[in-house]
């Protein structure tokens, strides 16, 4: 796996001030994350959905490949919280809520199955996404990634979704708002957040499976307008790449 460092700064208006190797495909990891908890958001506003409402937690999945199944394994989740409710009942919101600022592994396959994988596709369009940034399955989702389906993001197009969670386009502006002061919750905080002030407000969203690690980012500071940072990373080990996109959050901030 060649190494690749992808990287875009902008306003929410996506004119970049800095970018590179803007259109180049990335495993999208638990970026994926995101669409499906906008496309949650977005049922709620319809009244299709009530986020307060309990669901059964459980761990197996009917796949994207017809007729096949798959089971998630707790050892490979950041969030035990969902997983210590197996069996029983959580609020949507509350799993919603996990699969963000924990990366729920468990918690966005559970979400998935709710809103359906065209409704991600939705928010996807509706955020203006191109063709090279797709979401077709679930995390853990073995006959489907055997089969070549997988989940795939640029860093433009992460770029375009976390601007419009920003600026309160992609669904109503409270489900825009709860979303990003869900990100700002995010439990892991090593890699935008380390290059960037300390008054600096940020709603960030990792990615990370061997070999890829990602950040998405919302940034507010006092003295500057709103922006959008986002870095992925591809064939580099995990500590360097933490280190790596610390430093070119840095960078980029510094330059902006």
């Amino acid at each position: 796996m060649s190494e690749l460092i992808s990287f875009w700064f902008s306003g929410l208006d996506l004119v970049p001030t800095q970018a590179g190797n803007v259109n180049q495909q990335h495993y999208a990891a638990s970026l994926m994350k995101v669409p499906v908890a906008v496309a949650a958001y977005r049922m709620a506003d319809a009244d299709e959905l009530d986020l307060d409402a309990p669901i059964r937690i459980h761990d197996e999945f009917d796949s994207m490949v017809a007729g096949e199944r798959f089971r998630l394994s707790e050892d490979y989740d950041q969030d035990p919280d969902t997983w210590a409710a197996l069996g029983g009942e959580l609020p949507l919101r509350e799993v919603v809520g996990r699969s963000l600022s924990h990366s729920g592994n468990l918690a966005v396959d559970l979400v998935l199955e709710i809103v359906g994988i065209d409704r991600v596709k939705a928010v996807l369009a509706d955020a203006h996404c191109s063709v090279m940034s797709q979401v077709e399955r679930g995390i853990e989702d073995t006959p489907a990634r055997l089969a070549g389906i997988d989940n795939l993001v640029t860093v433009h197009d992460m770029a375009r979704i976390m601007a419009r969670i920003a600026d309160r386009t992609l669904a109503s502006a409270a489900a825009c708002e709860e979303l990003e002061e869900v990100m700002r919750a995010q439990v892991d905080r090593d890699a935008i957040p380390l290059g960037l002030p300390e008054d600096a407000v940020i709603a960030n969203k990792t990615g990370e499976i061997e070999g890829v690690l990602h950040d998405a980012a919302i940034i507010r500071h006092p003295d500057r307008e709103p922006a959008v940072m986002v870095i992925l990373t591809t064939g580099i080990d995990d500590d360097e790449a933490t280190f790596q996109i610390s430093e070119v959050a840095r960078r980029l901030w510094e330059m902006g």
